[in-house]
């Protein structure tokens, strides 16, 4: 069999976004301090690093949540669905992780576990809806998950409000949760002191691995992504499509509920806001998802990528940029990640052109060296 070969498109369309991002994001540095606008740029670049292995591991618990959610998204592209639902998901599972950590004090040393178990089965409901809609009525999971956002959303606020022991009515927030329910250290907090790191970063590594074995390495997830590719292509090969897409919408609902429940019990004084907004982490992972092309391990590097420029970007305050500049800079990296998958349709053109040119140049060298029909 011979060895499929690595397709480099998709990772040259990805660093041609990220540097037409830091471009345009030098540009908006020049244009509001344009003295300070090249030291402001370096320490974008290089801000993580101020206060050595704290600023490697603030890095990484940043990126924990959003590594999650474009996992979340990344699984349901793969196999044809767009999980813009991954916001509703994130707050649904992150208040599962939260009553559990709050209300069930009895658990012990199991708390943590149960709390996310807790995350991870309401994200798969609520990325169950969509599937079912999408299976069975045909209707569109875009817009049926949009609504499960706003109604996840509210639905948590107005729980959280109206339940008093989870209530801190004096903050208009979500009570702090038990010390048993959060997510331990795992022996991180001793490779980056006085960080905010904790055991929430393994289990993201450990879902990016299992994600990309039940993706690429499994008969259920060709059978995915199968379904994506065709779905009466699918059902003429046996293949189940209904529960194919019931199940990849559960799946990605649980990864991002995961994401959710991991955030509020990282321990770092994260709770749930009664405030009308829809959770930014969800649509974070689709940026992150498109740069990393949807891959696993490309969805693991964009997430560290993207959270470490936020890092950096915090110390732009030094030079006198404020919050907003920071915020804006990060959102259009952001956004010019949606172009990775065009630059690489691109890319690929412009390849398969080059190679007919070297074929026809091929054929008329070929032929120069005939006389009359006879080899010369």
């Amino acid at each position: 069999m011979r060895k499929r070969k690595f397709d480099y498109t998709g990772v040259l369309s990805s660093v041609f976004a990220i540097v037409i991002g830091l471009l345009m994001g030098l540009l908006i540095l020049l244009l509001c301090n344009a003295g300070q606008a090249l030291p402001g740029f370096v320490t974008i670049l290089t801000g993580a690093f101020t206060h050595g292995a704290k600023g490697v591991g603030q890095v990484f618990y940043y990126s924990t949540t959003i590594i999650l959610t474009g996992l979340s998204v990344g699984f349901a592209f793969k196999t044809g669905l767009f999980n813009i639902g991954a916001s509703g998901q994130f707050i649904v599972g992150g208040f599962g992780a939260v009553y559990i950590g709050i209300m069930c004090e009895n658990l012990g040393s199991v708390h943590w576990v149960v709390a996310l178990l807790a995350g991870v089965c309401l994200g798969a409901i609520w990325g169950l809806v969509p599937g079912l809609l999408k299976a069975f009525f045909n209707v569109n999971e875009v817009i049926a998950a949009i609504m499960m956002n706003y109604i996840g959303m509210y639905g948590v606020n107005w729980f959280v409000k109206s339940y008093k022991p989870i209530f801190n009515n004096i903050r208009n927030e979500s009570k702090p949760v038990l010390t048993t329910a959060n997510i331990p250290k795992m022996g991180l907090d001793k490779l980056f002191p006085e960080s905010s790191i904790n055991g929430g970063f393994i289990i993201a590594l450990l879902t990016v691995i299992v994600v990309y074995i039940v993706l690429d390495k499994t008969a259920f997830g060709y059978e995915l992504k199968a379904v994506g590719y065709n779905r009466n292509a699918s059902r003429y090969a046996g293949i189940n499509e209904k529960r194919s897409i019931i199940l990849s919408m559960v799946i990605a609902g649980a990864i991002a509920g995961l994401a959710g429940a991991c955030l509020y019990l990282a321990g770092t004084g994260k709770h749930i806001e009664i405030v009308d907004v829809i959770a930014d982490e969800g649509f974070t992972g689709i940026s992150v998802a498109l740069l990393g092309l949807c891959h696993p391990i490309g969805i693991l590097f964009s997430g560290i990528f993207i959270a470490y420029l936020t890092a950096g970007g915090f110390y732009l305050q030094l030079y006198e940029f404020s919050t907003e500049i920071i915020d804006i800079i990060v959102a259009i990296i952001i956004y010019f990640s949606a172009f990775a998958l065009i630059v690489k349709m691109l890319i690929q053109k412009f390849g398969k052109k080059h190679t007919e040119m070297k074929a026809d140049k091929g054929v008329s060298q070929s032929g120069s060296g005939k006389k009359g029909g006879v080899e010369v």
